[in-house]
């Protein structure tokens, strides 16, 4: 009351626009809300082009590495043309599931405003408009079924198998237990078989397990991580809260050891060099371990970025990779 009028109206404003901020919009984002920070113009805004690439969260492109997983246990793909296709799948994997992303933004917009971590991202944040990003996440569908039907007929397929799925569990899958995380690692798998339809390579039963096996472990461990961290202030999804930790644990437990008797299994089928594939499975069973005590310990919510910045589960990853390649390509 004893400041200066234009000091009192200085804080007025500052406060009217630290509640803009923070204030929870109203609709659900996707018929064009307007941001707050849009609304007044948004002072360090980036460009549209960095703005948009971001969205695409290129971070997430290292999830289609599985591409290679299919050619690598082959032993194929060190050939050329072979190595050309598996390229063209991974960049049809990168554009369609970044129209997934796009999509899924558009679609959590009011959501994602509220989320302490999640408010960053370009949409929510006002740098890229909800009409810009589905224009862009169209194009980028269409992009990728064209290359895929380019490279062979079934990866145009797949391309748009991963776009149907992503779309059901946007509006569908997402809301019901346990469908929901056999979705996200169904996701991984056609990852992992668009490398062998891109290049015409066999995918064996076992490649299958292991794959989906250590796909829903993932999934799992990301939802216990939620999970744990949802007693905080941040909106928490209505089917998270339906997940039990007791539970989640069983089922990290049941896909690890699935996967670890597959992967077992498929190993000591090996017509040769068992040697190298047995001694795979050690760097195989200790990252899953490894992975378990980091989720224990409070981490997970963002495997991709786990993984990359974990020494322990980036030399088991080494380990592995060596004794596998040398499995593959010893004695040939």
């Amino acid at each position: 009351m004893n400041g200066r009028p234009d000091e009192v109206q200085a804080i007025s404003r500052t406060e009217a626009i630290s509640t803009a901020e923070y204030e929870p919009v109203a609709n659900d984002g996707v018929a064009g809300a307007v941001h707050p920070l849009e609304q007044r113009g948004a002072p360090a805004r980036t460009s549209s082009a960095a703005a948009l690439l971001r969205a695409c969260r290129p971070r997430q492109w290292a999830k289609n590495v599985l591409v290679l997983a299919a050619p690598c246990a082959a032993g194929v793909i060190d050939q050329p043309l072979v190595a050309a296709q598996v390229a063209g799948a991974f960049l049809v994997m990168c554009l369609v599931s970044s129209a997934t992303y796009l999509v899924n933004d558009v679609r959590d917009v009011a959501q994602d405003r509220l989320h302490p971590r999640k408010r960053s991202r370009p949409i929510a944040a006002g740098e890229l408009s909800t009409g810009a990003a589905m224009w862009a996440a169209a194009a980028l569908a269409l992009a990728g079924i064209a290359l895929g039907v380019a490279i062979t007929p079934g990866l145009g397929v797949l391309a748009c198998g991963y776009l149907a799925l992503t779309a059901c569990y946007s509006l569908w899958l997402r809301r019901i237990v346990i469908l929901d995380m056999l979705a996200i690692a169904a996701g991984f798998v056609l990852r992992a078989l668009a490398g062998g339809v891109a290049s015409d390579i066999y995918l064996s039963r076992y490649f299958v397990i292991v794959t989906g096996s250590c796909a829903i472990y993932l999934v799992a461990a990301k939802r216990y991580a939620e999970l744990r961290e949802s007693s905080g202030s941040a909106p928490v999804r209505a089917t998270l809260r339906r997940y039990s930790p007791a539970g989640l644990r069983a089922t990290l437990l049941g896909a690890a050891g699935l996967a670890g008797v597959a992967y077992t299994a498929w190993a000591f089928t090996r017509p040769s060099h068992v040697v190298w594939y047995a001694f795979s499975i050690v760097p195989f069973l200790l990252w899953l371990g490894r992975y378990a005590a980091l989720i224990g310990a409070g981490a997970g919510q963002a495997p991709e970025e786990l993984i990359l910045r974990d020494r322990t589960l980036l030399g088991l990853s080494v380990a592995w990779s060596m004794l596998f390649i040398g499995g593959v390509y010893v004695g040939q």
